[in-house]
């Protein structure tokens, strides 16, 4: 048993998506767009569930996949808050929102997600935060007053992405490897990992589930 079988059992064994989550994981092939999955989504949506969430927030939201599925677990007075630079992608978000009945439910921002996030006043009982890897402990530090005791952040690709070397991620993490010739989104992902395992106030663990996720259970 390897990895890409134990992959392909838990991509094979994830939650069914329904007839528009289809659409838009045709639309990310089609694209070209690193979105997250069946798999992460229905992770996102069971976390969203355990933590009773009534708010979300997403450092990056791209053409809305995360935040549909988030939603499905939001309840009618809830909200989730899309952030992204790219205003076509924020439209497509809008427009699959809509279409999936949750357009109510979502908060658009188009621009910097380090700004909009000083906009919103807590709390949030889940966070998102899959925009640039160098930015994710910034983004953390960012939020972590507003998640409550209970509330979960998910940090995306703490495992693996086209820019994150997961070798030298292993190396550092298992054997104490230096990462001064990584690439800046690899050492982005490591600070991020090094500084939520450190917060006496979370526990964190890495699933390996799509490119792998950071999730960080709020104790304290």
């Amino acid at each position: 048993m390897d990895f890409a079988d134990v992959t392909r059992f838990v991509e094979a064994t994830a939650p069914e998506p329904d007839a528009l989550a289809r659409e838009m994981d045709a639309h990310a092939e089609e694209m070209g767009f690193p979105h997250v999955g069946p798999a992460v989504g229905g992770q996102l949506r069971m976390l969203a569930r355990m933590a009773d969430a009534e708010r979300v927030f997403e450092f990056g939201s791209g053409f809305g996949y995360s935040a549909y599925w988030f939603a499905q677990a939001l309840p009618e007075d809830g909200e989730v808050v899309l952030t992204e630079f790219d205003a076509e992608e924020l439209d497509e978000a809008r427009e699959f929102m809509r279409r999936g009945g949750y357009d109510h439910l979502a908060r658009y921002e188009h621009g910097d997600a380090m700004e909009a996030v000083e906009r919103y006043d807590g709390p949030f009982d889940v966070v998102l935060v899959d925009h640039q890897k160098e930015r994710y402990a910034d983004a953390f530090r960012a939020v972590r007053e507003k998640v409550p005791e209970g509330g979960v952040v998910v940090a995306d690709n703490a495992m693996s992405a086209g820019i994150i070397d997961f070798d030298a991620l292993l190396a550092h993490f298992a054997d104490d490897e230096s990462l001064s010739d990584a690439s800046d989104a690899t050492k982005g992902i490591a600070e991020y990992l090094r500084t939520v395992r450190d917060d006496d106030a979370f526990e964190t663990v890495v699933l390996p589930l799509g490119e792998g996720i950071a999730v960080s259970y709020r104790v304290a």
